[in-house]
């Protein structure tokens, strides 16, 4: 049976994949169409995808600091401004692609005994302490509940929305081959021997 560990990694390269599915879709947008005022949560498909990248950015940077016994950023809101860094898709694309990456090192190099450890989560309010799981599960279905909404808003444009409810089951890995060379992903690399 696989770690708990492990299943973090599966979900940080399922995050990643799911991200690239997305933004490749979005990326056939015209910038009109990207920029389009919506009905979500967020008003547009781009405001949705910045907010993905900002929030990753500031979890990310507080896992990494934490796993490295390092102290919680002492400007964790320099993340979020501006509140949408990025006007285009290749734009958000790129530092999307940046982000999981780095979220993939941290869960690959991810102990179980690592997952109970402590995180500083910097709030307005000040810093509370938090564990490694919890935080990594915060922030999948932090990107899943986003990414569902931009998927939405897409299917109101020309562009069809991708597939995202995959995950990685044994028999659909030719159905995947080529988002995985794209993204450098081997099947070996996630699941191991």
């Amino acid at each position: 049976m696989a770690s708990l560990a492990h299943h973090f990694l599966t979900m940080a390269c399922n995050n990643a994949w799911a991200n690239h599915r997305l933004l490749k879709a979005c990326a056939q947008l015209s910038q009109a169409d990207f920029v389009a005022t919506r009905t979500s949560f967020f008003p547009s498909i781009k405001a949705t995808l910045n907010h993905n990248v900002t929030v990753d950015w500031n979890y990310v940077d507080m896992l990494e600091r934490s796993t490295r016994g390092a102290p919680p950023n002492p400007d964790p809101g320099r993340f979020f401004e501006p509140e949408e860094p990025f006007d285009t898709c290749a734009e958000l694309a790129a530092a999307q692609r940046a982000v999981d990456r780095r979220l993939i090192d941290l869960c690959t190099n991810l102990s179980d005994a690592q997952l109970d450890g402590p995180v500083q989560v910097p709030r307005r309010a000040g810093a509370y302490t938090d564990r490694v799981a919890r935080i990594l599960a915060h922030l999948f279905q932090h990107q899943i509940h986003h990414r569902g909404q931009a998927h939405a808003m897409l299917a109101g444009t020309p562009v069809a929305p991708p597939q995202l409810d995959e995950f990685f089951c044994s028999n659909e890995a030719p159905l995947r081959a080529a988002d995985f060379a794209e993204l450098g992903f081997t099947e070996q690399m996630i699941w191991g021997a």
